[in-house]
């Protein structure tokens, strides 16, 4: 289980990505990912291309880390999700809260 993130090179866009599972083990380390970034109109991706796993924790993460976006007027993208990982999206309707693609 992992998560990762960088910053574009030209600094406007930040990337988490998170391998296998993500679920509530990976609290901290989500958090830690985007919390000391407060540039303002930062594009926010979050890549689950390699997300095997999500369980309503990473439901809660993914809606707290919208909350971090909002307030330095961003804007948050899902990217890549598999289908296990969209459908689970598509039951919690998150594509009316978020770009999902």
């Amino acid at each position: 289980m992992t998560v990762s993130s960088r910053i574009s090179g030209d600094g406007k866009e930040l990337v988490i990505a998170i391998d296998d599972r993500f679920d509530f083990s990976l609290h901290q380390l989500f958090r830690d990912a985007y919390s000391s970034i407060t540039t303002q109109d930062l594009s926010y991706v979050l890549d689950l291309s390699k997300t095997e796993y999500m369980d309503s924790s990473a439901l809660g993460m993914i809606l707290l880390l919208k909350d971090h976006v909002q307030l330095y007027a961003g804007q948050l993208t899902i990217s890549k999700p598999s289908d296990t990982v969209r459908k689970i999206l598509e039951i919690a309707q998150f594509q009316r809260l978020m770009t999902i693609e």
